[in-house]
């Protein structure tokens, strides 16, 4: 995603190799630097790595050569075999900005977000103006669903670089994950007066409002989306979905089929299609589509929940425990895996663990009525109506 660049000038870094090996020649050692160097300036990274292994040899404690050999690795996608050396380097000198950025673009880009995260908070902390650093920060805390710390990184970053759209669409997407409705409307506001015909910004506020269960608006910036561009990712996605929560059940799989026959791996699109198809009871129809959801997000609970369901339907109770358990992993609180997994452990004979399946699926339903119960006579304050 981000390209690692050599920052370092040729002549003063080979001196350092140099001296590092404690040749009494300089000549093997600087002619591999030089054969590497060029190499990648041509494009060649594997005559590349060749040459700088080859100079790692003769150096081993050089942090340069270290962090060559890594980069002639990256520009041949091989990012995981790069990371020991960059982590070798930073032993070595664990103060040196350079390595510390290339092991964090390196973790970043193999979604270790955790790993790259502290590498990348430390940079930024270092200069406040460093773009890339904050940018990836924020993009590590968003990765780690750390959404309102993600949405001040990605602030700080929107505030340096004002009209970057990228940055205020993730801007956004953070703000709607982190819940803050009127930060999102501001993000909104901002996206339309550099891009007034943006389908992304109205799918973003459109999924703000119906977040805020303000459906209307939500399906006037939906249709201003569809109206912007209809074959925007997303947007029949979206609107299928205000359909579907208003069981409006043929508008919404019109939606669904219709956000599949431009973008077919929509996990959203799949797995809601697949509720539609379990809905019509069409189990064997809608199992496919959890199974392409899951494909694209492993995840999604929801999904996972859906192809157990379609496995019952099936008459498949062996192979819905797998798929149910898995959802409960995620989130031991969703009340309708406990429930058809105690569907599928009746069927199996396991009639004890069924029971407790069944219990703990009543326990948490209560506990949530009870929780909303508390939360509308909260929002009425004392003695309102």
């Amino acid at each position: 995603m981000v390209a690692t660049s050599r920052v370092w000038a040729l002549g003063g870094w080979l001196m350092v190799a140099v001296a590092a090996a404690q040749q009494p020649s300089p000549a093997p050692l600087a002619r591999a630097l030089v054969t590497g160097s060029q190499a990648l300036n041509a494009n060649q990274p594997a005559a590349a790595e060749a040459a700088f292994r080859a100079a790692l040899r003769l150096a081993p404690q050089s942090v340069e050569v270290l962090n060559d050999l890594a980069i002639a690795l990256v520009h041949q996608d091989k990012v995981a075999a790069a990371l020991p050396y960059y982590r070798r380097a930073l032993r070595l000198r664990p103060a040196d900005p350079q390595t510390r950025r290339n092991l964090a673009i390196a973790e970043f880009r193999l979604q270790h977000y955790a790993a790259a995260l502290p590498l990348l908070q430390g940079l930024a902390r270092a200069a406040p103006n460093d773009v890339q650093a904050w940018h990836l920060a924020g993009l590590c805390l968003f990765g780690l669903d750390r959404y309102p710390e993600a949405a001040r990184a990605l602030q700080h970053v929107a505030e340096l670089q004002p009209r970057d759209l990228p940055t205020l669409y993730m801007l956004g997407q953070a703000e709607l994950r982190a819940g803050d409705t009127a930060a999102v409307v501001g993000v909104f506001e901002r996206i339309l007066k550099l891009a007034p015909n943006s389908a992304e910004a109205h799918v973003m506020m459109g999924n703000a409002f119906d977040k805020a269960f303000q459906e209307d608006k939500a399906l006037a910036e939906y249709h201003a989306a569809l109206a912007a561009d209809p074959n925007f990712p997303g947007v029949h996605s979206g609107l299928g979905l205000l359909y579907w929560k208003h069981d409006q059940v043929p508008q919404a799989e019109a939606e669904f089929r219709a956000e599949l026959q431009r973008n077919p791996d929509d996990p959203v699109a799949n797995e809601a299609l697949g509720e539609v198809l379990l809905r019509q009871d069409q189990p064997a129809a809608a199992a496919p589509r959890f199974k392409k959801a899951l494909a694209a997000n492993p995840k999604y609970k929801e999904a996972l929940v859906g192809l157990g369901v379609a496995e019952l339907g099936l008459q498949h109770p062996e192979l819905a425990v797998a798929p149910l358990r898995a959802a409960l992993r995620l989130d031991p609180q969703l009340a309708k895996a406990h429930f058809q997994l105690g569907n599928a452990l009746v069927r199996l004979g396991q009639t004890a663990a069924a029971q407790r399946e069944h219990a703990l699926s009543a326990q948490i339903q209560a506990q949530q009525r009870a929780a909303y119960t508390q939360h509308l006579q909260g929002s009425r304050g004392p003695g309102g109506r």
